[in-house]
């Protein structure tokens, strides 16, 4: 076999907009999410492809990858092909920045490169989730989605991307981590998913006319729901200093460690107060990083 090779570039993610429970076109509620992508963070993934049969990955703990790429292969490799992976990513792992689902979209894709393959997003997806369970949207660039993410399936698209979003990243338990396959679903009760139906529309005029204080207020309701599963240490202070500072919301990892203070990138005092809200929670011993979507 003569050997070959393809490679593929994903973008992790700050942890989600929204996410909740929310009914699909057949009126099935169905778990669902919107990501907030970093382009700062990223798994990029080279699939050599040999004669062994068998895929061998690189670093050896990334599993749920090479599982990827042994799925992608079965689908779509005409003979019985293996090969080697290697993946190169710097995302935080444990933290809720889409780490693994990063890896193995890139693997997906590295391995599709290699045989020359084009296909569809929906099949992409559902190779993800075979892969890993659940996974997030970071798949989709060109425009935000609602994805579920235990179903592979986009339940709403929004036909415009999310609009540019300046961050500041705190990370609240720096010493812990969530394996997301581990942790056990929120339990929304019936008042919490009834919120989500009118949250949903407001994100949707939010992305349509790019608001963005409206989709901070989307995003801050969300995170607040999140606290009865997954609380973030000191959200409240943190909540403060996003008020103080004119932050136009807060989002979170809803199934990690982070928290994201969003503010508008396009109002002329927005650097003066990242500054300052840096300032202050350096004061609380967070150690904040600067993000820009």
């Amino acid at each position: 076999m003569i050997a070959a090779s393809g490679g593929a570039e994903v973008a992790g993610h700050h942890g989600e907009l929204v996410q909740g429970i929310f009914e699909d076109d057949d009126a099935q509620l169905r778990r669902a999410l919107v990501s907030l992508p970093c382009r700062h963070l990223k798994s990029k993934a080279i699939f050599t492809k040999n004669d062994t049969g068998t895929v061998s990955v690189t670093p050896s703990f990334s599993e749920k990858a090479r599982r990827a790429a042994e799925l992608t292969l079965d689908a779509f490799a005409r003979s019985r092909t293996g090969g080697k992976l290697v993946i190169d990513s710097n995302i935080p792992v444990g933290r809720g920045m889409g780490s693994s689902t990063a890896d193995v979209l890139a693997s997906i894709l590295a391995v599709l490169d290699c045989l020359g393959i084009e296909t569809s997003s929906d099949e992409i997806m559902q190779i993800a989730v075979r892969a890993e369970t659940a996974c997030d949207s970071t798949l989709f660039r060109q425009q935000a989605v609602l994805f579920a993410q235990r179903d592979g399936i986009v339940i709403e698209s929004f036909l415009r991307p999310l609009p540019s979003i300046d961050l500041i990243s705190i990370d609240t338990a720096p010493d812990a981590t969530v394996d997301t396959l581990e942790f056990e679903p929120a339990r929304y009760d019936w008042p919490e998913i009834e919120t989500f139906r009118p949250l949903r529309g407001l994100l949707r005029l939010a992305i349509r006319k790019a608001d963005l204080r409206l989709l901070g207020r989307v995003a801050t309701a969300s995170a607040r729901i999140n606290e009865r599963f997954l609380p973030k240490p000191r959200l409240n202070d943190i909540e403060t200093i996003a008020a103080r500072f004119d932050a136009i919301g807060l989002q979170v990892a809803h199934s990690g460690t982070v928290v994201g203070l969003m503010f508008d990138p396009r109002d002329e005092k927005t650097p003066e107060n990242i500054d300052r809200a840096m300032s202050e929670l350096g004061l609380l011993d967070f150690q904040p990083t600067i993000f820009c979507h």
